[in-house]
């Protein structure tokens, strides 16, 4: 089984700067040191509100970089410009509801469809690897390879890691997240998973076949606070490996 990538998401060091409005803690720091620390690649949610990494953040961290930079964005007019112009190694397609506090769920692949696959059209031609955020959902993984011709999906794991969380039972959905990977899998997508994820079911769902990549980031920003970046980025790492 080839190693699982660890992309770290550093949206939530942002949100710690903008909560004094300050320029501080800086997100290209936190971005710099997760290079050095053994992070495969850097994951930023540009949001339509902007409340935590903003554009400055998008073009100083993309001109830093030396390992790829995965934008996460919503499937909008302004968010492809945007990609266009800064051009990171990866996009991932997102719902993004102003309202919620986080992303609740995958992207509904049968809404505006010409309309999505025009951006990913175009995302492609650039070169930018194209990832959509998804349900584990045979349907919708089926779209995603033979109508969207995305080079890969992110399953959101927010259930399971729910479930997880609060000593619930999650076989039931961990079989749901094992059949979909298949399938992707054999059809040939590359498949990602995030949203949620803690040492504990980091490893449990890293246990599946044929994942190449997760997404973390909240949980590891939080326990960087009592433990330290370089600890919490290690742990994942051997958690996954």
């Amino acid at each position: 089984m080839s190693k699982i990538k660890l992309g770290v998401n550093i949206d939530h060091v942002a949100t710690v700067r903008n909560a004094r409005g300050d320029n501080y803690p800086d997100p290209l720091q936190a971005a710099l040191l997760a290079q050095k620390y053994g992070a495969d690649s850097i994951t930023i949610h540009l949001r339509e509100d902007r409340r935590h990494i903003n554009d400055n953040d998008l073009k100083k961290i993309n001109s830093k970089l030396k390992i790829p930079l995965n934008l996460e964005m919503a499937p909008t007019r302004e968010m492809l410009k945007i990609a266009l112009k800064e051009n990171p190694d990866y996009v991932c397609l997102v719902p993004e509801n102003r309202k919620e506090i986080t992303t609740e769920g995958g992207l509904n692949l049968n809404h505006n469809k010409e309309f999505l696959k025009n951006i990913i059209l175009k995302l492609k031609k650039k070169k930018i690897r194209v990832s959509l955020f998804i349900e584990p959902n045979q349907n919708d993984i089926i779209k995603a390879k033979f109508f969207y011709n995305s080079d890969c999906i992110e399953i959101h794991s927010g259930k399971i890691c729910r479930l997880i969380d609060r000593n619930k039972k999650y076989n039931k959905e961990l079989l749901k997240i094992k059949n979909a990977i298949n399938i992707a899998h054999t059809i040939g997508l590359e498949v990602h998973v995030g949203h949620g994820l803690n040492f504990k079911s980091a490893k449990i769902i890293s246990k599946l076949n044929h994942i190449k990549e997760f997404n973390i980031g909240h949980f590891l920003i939080g326990n960087s606070i009592f433990n330290g970046f370089r600890h919490s980025i290690n742990e994942f790492k051997k958690i996954i490996k």
